[in-house]
């Protein structure tokens, strides 16, 4: 009888590759203070190459750190920049600001933060593809709102804009809030924007259905999505109607979910599948 002999080989064990997160100060020139982001940078990151650059913007009351500390799976923005191979940047703006530049207030000027300050000390502080078929930017509520209005008016800047249950129109009205949260948001609008501010059509540039016109001729791929319980859900059928109205290409989605991070959490893998199929390296 042959007899064998059995080895029990022991192999070590690798950790996997981890995306890095820096956080960073940028001083805003245009508000004349400091503002907070949030940089992750895949492992594959070491000065040998350039970088595709998502800009992922946070909801109203929120901060820079809210997709690093709020997503229900713990680490999915590292997960996503080393699944994709690209830096993620989540910039802080003002608790309810929606990313515009206020004609009457100086402490609210993140349209030319993000645009104009942000962006440049990012491409020159990290290796990115400093184009904008290399840049795509997304948010959540405030945010999806700050992504379809920044890429409308700065088409040289982004090819690629999503938004997951964004405020498409900064209108209350349409928002199925109660009324002490829409008169407060209201109040808060007109502050920045004087009182004299005008919900209807003609819509305002400073909400993102009034830009439609833009988006038409902008030629940048564009996805909406939305939760059917999202108390933001009428606000994004409007928009859809009305790039579907001036034949303005984008993908729209509902799909089960409220404006909760349960639902922002599986949206963003979502996004980036349409984001990196656009994105050119």
């Amino acid at each position: 009888m042959k007899k064998f002999l059995v080895l029990l080989v022991l192999l070590p064990s690798f950790a996997f590759a981890q995306a890095k997160v820096d956080t960073i100060e940028v001083f805003s020139k245009a508000m004349n203070k400091t503002l907070k982001a949030a940089v992750t940078t895949p492992s594959s990151y070491d000065g040998s190459k350039k970088f595709a650059t998502l800009y992922l913007l946070h909801g109203g009351s929120g901060a820079f750190s809210d997709w690093h500390q709020k997503t229900t799976e713990p680490g999915l923005v590292n997960r996503l920049a080393e699944q994709y191979n690209l830096i993620i940047v989540t910039p802080g703006v003002g608790p309810s600001s929606y990313y515009f530049d206020s004609p009457v207030m100086d402490s609210v000027q993140y349209e030319t933060y993000i645009t104009a300050e942000l962006i440049p000390h990012i491409d020159k502080t990290y290796q990115t593809i400093a184009k904008k078929e290399s840049r795509a930017i997304t948010g959540l509520s405030m945010g999806g709102h700050g992504a379809i209005m920044l890429s409308a008016k700065h088409p040289d800047l982004f090819s690629v804009a999503t938004s997951m249950s964004g405020v498409m129109n900064i209108d209350t009205r349409l928002w199925k809030v109660p009324a002490e949260f829409s008169k407060l948001r209201q109040g808060q609008q007109q502050e920045m924007l004087g009182m004299d501010l005008n919900y209807d059509a003609p819509f305002s540039t400073y909400t993102a259905v009034g830009l439609v016109d833009k988006m038409k001729v902008n030629g940048i791929a564009l996805l909406i999505d939305c939760g059917v319980d999202d108390f933001l859900l009428e606000t994004n059928r409007q928009m859809h109607q009305m790039l579907l109205e001036n034949g303005t290409p984008h993908d729209y989605t509902e799909r089960p979910g409220a404006h909760t991070w349960d639902y922002w959490t599986n949206a963003l893998p979502f996004h980036l599948l349409f984001i990196n199929k656009h994105l050119i390296r």
